[in-house]
């Protein structure tokens, strides 16, 4: 096969990829603090075996994510926690794996669990929060600190990381990470408050059109290669 059908093809694959990412973005856009993600690229040369000249294929190795934040939209309703600064807030997945969020659509178990919209318990400074079924006036202060008309009930696990695109996304609006965090220093709690989504419509479909005229034209230029080398088998054969 001819170097520039390669090239073109690893052209394709990314693209691809860029695609799907920016489709996540869009089906996500009234996802309560969901973080768009950007593709990151970067220039593979290969050293053909006959061949004096380096192959420059593109090769997608990864995202990251875009860290401005959401708008704040007033719930009224108070286990609904917004995120203003850095923080994530801990999650306990299934396994016992622990995941960072920032969406605060949280809910009640029947047992008092305070659980995501997964049904993910949520996690507090000493594990599970649970909510005594007695409980009538919840409040949730800056620092997370949840309580009641009797008094404290926990704390929400609010962190922070130096790096925050060494999170690595998991699906169902949750990152995960073997790096080390420190409790939050630059992040408040306001109950009542959903973050919305930061991903920007307009930009999105901008950049799905975008995508898709380049693969069009990867695809013609493909075709054209393919109508060029069969031509010249074709002419060969004759000989």
């Amino acid at each position: 096969m001819e170097n520039s059908i390669y090239l073109g093809l690893s052209r394709q694959m990314v693209l691809k990829n860029n695609m799907d990412i920016v489709a996540n973005n869009i089906a996500n856009m009234n996802t309560s603090g969901f973080r768009g993600q950007n593709p990151v690229f970067e220039e593979y040369l290969s050293d053909p075996r006959y061949g004096d000249d380096e192959l420059s294929f593109v090769h997608d190795y990864g995202q990251y994510q875009m860290t401005s934040p959401g708008s704040m939209k007033q719930t009224e309703n108070p286990l609904n926690v917004a995120l203003s600064g850095p923080g994530f807030m801990g999650v306990q997945m299934p396994g016992g794996e622990i995941g960072y969020t920032r969406d605060g659509n949280f809910q009640k178990t029947a047992d008092g669990t305070l659980v995501n919209s997964s049904g993910w318990p949520i996690m507090g400074q000493g594990g599970a929060i649970t909510i005594p079924a007695s409980s009538t006036e919840i409040s949730i202060d800056e620092r997370g600190m949840i309580s009641d008309q009797n008094g404290t009930i926990g704390q929400l696990q609010i962190v922070e990381f130096d790096n925050v695109q060494e999170l690595e996304a998991r699906g169902n609006n949750l990152y995960t990470t073997d790096g080390a965090f420190t409790t939050a220093t630059k992040t408040t709690a306001q109950q009542g408050f959903l973050e919305g989504s930061n991903v920007n419509s307009v930009v999105e479909m901008t950049r799905m059109i975008e995508i898709l005229r380049d693969f069009q034209t990867t695809q013609k230029l493909l075709d054209s290669e393919h109508d060029r080398l069969r031509s010249a088998i074709q002419k060969l054969t004759r000989v």
